[in-house]
């Protein structure tokens, strides 16, 4: 097996990635340009995306570091636009889109149309919490694109199966559709629902952080694959599993929840940057089989095609918005009534990624009886020019919507004023504790020593309220700033001490370590509070 290709591309992608940051270009957007530009480089090797790769193997930790990031509680309180964008606008989107493009490609039949809907129904909304994040969206729409996010899938994957079914001439019905969606979806949930607790119980009761990460590893490819393997949806069950270890993530070991976020990270950044990347360099792929839809005509379907996926979701959108408003009083009562802004940033934020090429490319080369599956080749074109379109276009235009329609962005005064109360609470009741602790003779303390554990409490308690006071007129700083910027130029000078000392042979490798780990983890919290 030939590795060099894998890792040519994991480490370009990367490179590209890391140069997105210091660009005001979105990562996703550069690493699907730069994989159109490659894809066409003499010599770069040939990259196929697999489904059978992309669909068990990336999907599942790319939705369970998606989920535990996310909040329970949030995802709980704007349940309903999440459930109408994950389901119903998917569902949505599979029979408007699908119904397009029969009646634009004339050899396409109706089931085979509507194989392609599903292809194309779900958002990937990883480029648009990118730039949500980024330019400071109200968390309420941040968190209904995650929460669609994490959802959507599973309901194009069954909802593909089922036109599949009928497309290869296996005898679907209607009712038999709605059953296997049905059995799937609460499958997929009954799974994680099974799974978490035991997980959580194992994750609270090994005693090693390596241990506890090793599982953490292996906690989406264990819940994505025992789902499928009872025909339940996989992604579900990751994302239950998931969404109930990060709301529980307290529990676990300080040291399990450092190692295991430097972790996530970094296998979301390198998946991350694989699959766009992957999503440019499909373009040999797709145009080489195109066949018979040529120049004029297929740029037609396409740009045609484009236009319907982006008006589909603007036709659900609004409607799923103001309806539940305006039939029930309920909704009035507990909710506030929403501005047609904050529903137009979440129809624009409609981008499609890795998920629809990889459906697509499983879509069979044959139906029953042998035959080819109608127009193929036109549909996996159709899914990529789709995929491209919505991520350029939509992904350069969503930074600059945002910034015209002047949505209110995150009130970081009153954010840092809660978390300032929510310290002031937790030090009282730690420094009522430690008086407790300290009158037993057990725990008996040198008063340095004791006022020490009181100092390290105060500076948590003061360092939240500091950056709500004035700044240095000189550096622009807070007291806290500057607190910590000294704070860790104290430790850049014990290190080099300590590093001169091993060079000199006064200490040997194994103290530097250790000495360098005790500084490592000072600094890591002081950097820590900054976040």
């Amino acid at each position: 097996m030939d590795v060099l290709p894998l890792l040519l591309l994991v480490a370009g992608s990367a490179a590209v990635a890391g140069l997105a940051r210091r660009t005001p270009v979105p990562a996703p957007l550069l690493l699907v340009a730069a994989g159109l530009v490659i894809s066409y480089v003499p010599g770069v090797p040939g990259y196929e995306l697999d489904p059978e790769i992309v669909l068990p193997l990336v999907l599942p930790p790319l939705l369970y570091t998606a989920a535990t990031d996310s909040s329970y509680l949030d995802l709980r309180a704007h349940l309903r636009p999440i459930a109408l964008l994950s389901v119903g606008y998917v569902l949505f989107a599979t029979l408007a889109v699908g119904w397009a493009t029969y009646l634009l490609v004339p050899s396409l039949p109706l089931p085979a149309a509507l194989v392609f809907g599903a292809v194309v129904a779900p958002p990937d909304a990883v480029a648009a919490t990118a730039v949500a994040r980024r330019v400071g969206l109200p968390s309420r729409i941040t968190t209904i694109l995650q929460g669609e996010s994490l959802v959507n899938d599973a309901t194009a994957i069954t909802a593909y199966k089922v036109a599949l079914a009928a497309a290869v001439g296996e005898g679907a019905t209607w009712a038999g559709g709605v059953r296997e969606f049905l059995l799937a979806a609460v499958g997929g949930v009954a799974v994680g629902l099974v799974l978490m607790v035991p997980i959580h119980w194992l994750r609270t009761h090994l005693k090693e952080a390596l241990l506890q990460n090793t599982l953490s590893l292996l906690i989406p490819f264990v819940a994505y694959g025992i789902a499928e393997k009872v025909h339940a949806s996989g992604v579900l069950a990751v994302v239950v599993v998931a969404l109930y270890l990060g709301h529980r993530a307290w529990e676990v070991d300080f040291a399990t929840r450092l190692q295991e976020e430097a972790v996530w990270k970094m296998v979301a950044f390198v998946l991350e940057s694989a699959v766009f990347a992957l999503i440019g360099l499909q373009l040999p792929v797709v145009l080489k089989g195109l066949g018979q839809y040529q120049g004029a005509q297929a740029a037609w379907y396409a740009v045609a095609v484009f236009l319907v996926v982006v008006a589909a979701r603007f036709v659900w959108v609004y409607p799923a918005t103001f309806l539940p408003r305006i039939l029930s009083a309920r909704v009035r009562g507990r909710e506030e009534s929403p501005s047609w802004k904050g529903p137009f940033v979440i129809g624009w934020a409609g981008m499609r990624g890795v998920v629809s090429l990889a459906i697509a490319f499983s879509i069979p080369l044959t139906v029953h009886g042998g035959a080819s599956f109608p127009d193929r080749n036109l549909l996996l074109f159709l899914t990529f020019t789709t995929v491209i379109g919505t991520l350029v276009v939509q992904g350069l235009t969503l930074p600059p919507l945002i910034r015209l329609l002047k949505l209110p962005g995150r009130d970081v005064q009153a954010e840092t004023l809660a978390e300032a109360n929510a310290q002031a609470q937790a030090s009282r009741v730690a420094e009522e504790r430690l008086d407790e602790l300290l009158t037993d003779e057990r725990n008996a303390l040198p008063p340095p020593l004791a006022d020490r554990l009181r100092s390290v409490l105060e500076r948590r308690r003061n360092a939240v309220w500091e950056r709500l006071g004035a700044v240095n007129p000189v550096t622009g700083e807070t007291a806290d700033d500057t607190y910590r910027r000294l704070s860790r130029e104290m430790i850049s000078a014990e290190r080099e001490i300590f590093v001169k000392l091993r060079d000199r042979r006064y200490i040997d490798d194994e103290m530097l370590r250790t000495l360098l780990r005790r500084l490592d983890l000072e600094e890591a919290a002081a950097y820590r509070e900054a976040a």
